[in-house]
């Protein structure tokens, strides 16, 4: 189990019997997927859809307990003091909503902000948010911190549509997570979250593709494996 530092969002050891736990070991991507037949960006697009689909059906209340599962999995395997900068999302098509959470994180003194999209095709900034923050909309109509200071996250929570067993992530196909983590250095702690719906057997990875460094569900984790 995670024994590293935790003053900053680092795994650390847990505080209570992980019963209810499962850490599924990743496989190394040693050799690339078969592509599927009709092509991995149409295949993509389709599951992409499937996956909106049947989260977005989810009834309110079940999300809603969804998350509370999520952030009990986060609380349990990271600590997050207040040296640690946490970039979160604002929840749209059936995302997990940590609104709640995050006020709670800016009481206990971290510092939470959130993603602007300062152009298409650009990688996003962070604007440090709190509860009290004057939003406005961005490109694609999420809220964003109308101001405040750019920061750089030490732990990033990057919404899954799905992910697979290596903790590729397939998000919703801008590529914005992806050129945002190439752009930060040093590169944050990057924690895909999302339901266990949304795994499937592989992504069919491509090389402009970062994995995620922990999958967490509410149900299962999964840390990537050093290659």
């Amino acid at each position: 189990m995670p024994t590293e530092p935790d003053d900053d969002g680092k795994p650390r050891e847990p505080a209570s019997p992980p019963c209810y736990l499962h850490e599924m070991e990743t496989r190394s991507s040693a050799k690339p997927a078969p592509q599927p037949p009709e092509g991995v960006a149409r295949w993509r697009q389709n599951e992409r859809a499937r996956l909106i689909t049947m989260r977005s059906a989810v009834p309110a209340e079940q999300r809603a307990a969804h998350t509370a599962q999520i952030v009990r999995q986060l609380e349990t395997l990271f600590a997050f003091g207040p040296g640690a900068i946490v970039g979160a999302f604002w929840p749209i098509r059936g995302e997990p909503d940590f609104r709640p959470w995050m006020r709670q994180l800016t009481e206990r003194g971290v510092r939470v902000a959130l993603p602007v999209i300062v152009a298409k095709g650009q990688p996003l900034l962070f604007r440090e948010w709190r509860p009290e923050a004057r939003l406005e909309r961005g490109i694609w109509g999420i809220p964003e911190p109308a101001e405040g200071a750019t920061v750089e996250p030490t732990v990033l929570l990057a919404p899954l549509v799905g992910f697979d067993d290596d903790c590729y992530r397939l998000g919703y196909g801008g590529g914005y997570f992806d050129r945002t983590l190439a752009a930060l250095a040093p590169r944050p702690l990057c924690i895909g979250v999302g339901s266990l719906e949304g795994r499937l057997a592989t992504i069919y990875p491509q090389p402009f593709d970062t994995p995620m460094d922990w999958i967490v569900t509410g149900r299962h984790f999964a840390r990537r494996k050093s290659s």
